[in-house]
C-alpha cells in the first residue's frame, strides 16, 4: 500500500466509542496518529439502540481523534457485533469448463460469491463467506490459484446476522457526517490485533469479553473455524454486583473495576469496602471476598458457554495455542488464572502491542483497545490487497501472497478502496446503497480466495 495512506478504525461498543488513526509505518509496524474515546449509551448488547445518542458519542470520539492526529476524518472502517449473530458450514462445488487451464482468483472468488445465494429467514443476511479447507479432485490444496484440475470443492463458513442491524449502524455512520470504507466483523478484528501467526497455526480461541457481548472467534491452520457471541458481557457482571450487593449501578461499576477479582479464593473476607449512602442514608461495606463470589460466579457461566462453544467444532484437543482473553473484561484481576480452571487450557491476556510502533502511546497497549487497533491493521489489509488485486487484474499474473493473515479472516475481493477517501476526504453526509454494504461486508477475510 502507498506510504503514509491514512485508515481509521472505529468501534461502536456498548460501553465505549473509541476512534483510531493510523497508517502503516517503514518497519511494517502500525503508526497510530491519534484516537478518541467517549462514553456509549445507544447501543445494548452490542447493537444500536439510540440512533441519536450513538450518532453523538461516534462525533465526540470522531473529532477527538481527528484533532489529536490532525486528520479530517471522512471516511471509517466499522465493527459489527452483537447478539444477532451467528454462524453455519456450507459445503460449495465447482466444475471447471477446462481442466488443463490453471485454476484462477476469479474461480475461487465465484465459489465464495455462490454461497451468498443460500436461502435465508426474512430480515438476515449472509455478513461474511469465509473459505476453509480447499480441494482440488479430491485433494486438498492449500493454494490451489496455478494448480490444474477439473473440479474445485471448498467448505465455507458463514456468518449471518440481521440486516436492520447492519443499517442501523450505517445510518448511525452517515447521521455522523461519515461514510463508511468497510464493516467488519469485531472479533476477527481483535483477532487481527493480538493473535499471532504461530497461533492460529496451531491452533487458538480468541474470547473478546467487552461490555455488552461476549465474541469468540477460532482458529486452526491459519483458518477461522467458527464465530459466536455470547449476549452478555462486563456490564450483566456490573449489574449482579448492583443486586448482590444493593448499592447503586455508578458504585458497583467503581469497585468492579478497583477492587473486583475472579477469584473467591483469592480474597479475605476481612478486606472491605465502603459505599457512601444514598442522600444521607447509611453507607455500607462490602467484603472483597463477597465482591469476588458475585464477578466468579458470572465469568464462571461466560466460561462454560465458551467450553461449549469449542466443542461444537470439536476442537477443545486441537487448540495447541489455547485461548487468548481480550477486551476490556480481560483487565479483571485473576480472571487468567480462573479461565485456565475452567477450561483446562493455556490461557493468555491479549494486549494490541505486537503490531503497533514503538512510539505509540502506552495506554492503547490495553486489551480495551484491541479491537480499534485491529479495525485499522484490518483495514490497511484490505486497501493492500485490493491494490495487489488490481495489479493482477492488469498484469494477468497470480497474486502473490505477502500479506499475513488469518488465513480465510482475510480481506476479500472487496470494491476496490478509493485513495482519495483516505487522502482528500469524501463529500460528507453522502446517501448510501445499502446493497452495496451487503456486497462489501460479506467479503470479510478471503485472501486466500485471491491467492
Amino acid at each position: 500500500m502507498s506510504e503514509g495512506k491514512i485508515i481509521v478504525g472505529l468501534d461502536i461498543g456498548t460501553t465505549k466509542v473509541a476512534c483510531m488513526v493510523g497508517k502503516k509505518s517503514e518497519n511494517g509496524k502500525i503508526e497510530i496518529l491519534g484516537y478518541g474515546k467517549s462514553v456509549s449509551t445507544g447501543v445494548k448488547r452490542g447493537v444500536v439502540t439510540n440512533i441519536f445518542e450513538t450518532v453523538d458519542a461516534i462525533k465526540k470520539a470522531v473529532k477527538e481523534a481527528s484533532d489529536q492526529s490532525g486528520v479530517n476524518i471522512y471516511t471509517v472502517n466499522v465493527g459489527i457485533a452483537g447478539q444477532h449473530i451467528k454462524s453455519l458450514q456450507h459445503r460449495g462445488v465447482l466444475m471447471r469448463d477446462n481442466s488443463e487451464t490453471e485454476i484462477t482468483a476469479e474461480e475461487l472468488e465465484k465459489m465464495r460469491q455462490d454461497t451468498y445465494k443460500i436461502n435465508m429467514v426474512p430480515g438476515e443476511e449472509i455478513i461474511g463467506v469465509h473459505r476453509q479447507e480447499t480441494y482440488v479432485d479430491g485433494e486438498i490444496a492449500d493454494n490451489p490459484v496455478g494448480m490444474l484440475g477439473s473440479k474445485i470443492e471448498a467448505n465455507f463458513h458463514v456468518i449471518i446476522g440481521q440486516t436492520a442491524a447492519a443499517k442501523n449502524i450505517i445510518k448511525c455512520i452517515e447521521s455522523a457526517g461519515l461514510e463508511m470504507d468497510n464493516m467488519i466483523l469485531e472479533p476477527i478484528a481483535s483477532a487481527r490485533a493480538v493473535l499471532a501467526e504461530d497461533e492460529m497455526e496451531a491452533g487458538v480461541a480468541l474470547v473478546d469479553i467487552g461490555g455488552g457481548t461476549t465474541d469468540i472467534a477460532i482458529f486452526k491452520d491459519k483458518k477461522i473455524y467458527h464465530t459466536a457471541v455470547i449476549p452478555f458481557g462486563g456490564n450483566i457482571i456490573t449489574d449482579d454486583i448492583c443486586t448482590g450487593c444493593s448499592i447503586i449501578r455508578h458504585y458497583a461499576e467503581d469497585v468492579k473495576v478497583k477492587f473486583g477479582s475472579a477469584l473467591a479464593s483469592e480474597n479475605r473476607e476481612d478486606e472491605v469496602v465502603s459505599i457512601p449512602g444514598i442522600r444521607g442514608r447509611e453507607g455500607k461495606e462490602i467484603s472483597f471476598k463477597n465482591l469476588a463470589n458475585i464477578i466468579q460466579a458470572r465469568l464462571d457461566e461466560i466460561f462454560e458457554i465458551v467450553n461449549v462453544e469449542i466443542q461444537k467444532v470439536n476442537a477443545d484437543k486441537k487448540l495447541i495455542a489455547g485461548i487468548v482473553l481480550t477486551g476490556g473484561g480481560a483487565l479483571m484481576k485473576h480472571i487468567q488464572m480462573l479461565a485456565e480452571f475452567r477450561t483446562g487450557m493455556p490461557v493468555r491476556i491479549g494486549h494490541p502491542n505486537e503490531h503497533l510502533a514503538e512510539n505509540t502511546n502506552k495506554d492503547l497497549a490495553s486489551p480495551m483497545y484491541s479491537t480499534g487497533i485491529g479495525l485499522v491493521i484490518e483495514g490497511i489489509n484490505r486497501a493492500e490487497l485490493s491494490e495487489m488485486l488490481e495489479h493482477e487484474k492488469a498484469s494477468k499474473t497470480p497474486v502473490e501472497k505477502s500479506i499475513i493473515v488469518p488465513e480465510e479472516t482475510e480481506t476479500a475481493v472487496a470494491a476496490p478502496v478509493k485513495p482519495e477517501t483516505k487522502t482528500k476526504g469524501t463529500k460528507k453526509g453522502t446517501k448510501f446503497d445499502f446493497t452495496k454494504i451487503i456486497d462489501t461486508f460479506g467479503k470479510i477475510f478471503t485472501s486466500d480466495d485471491i491467492k
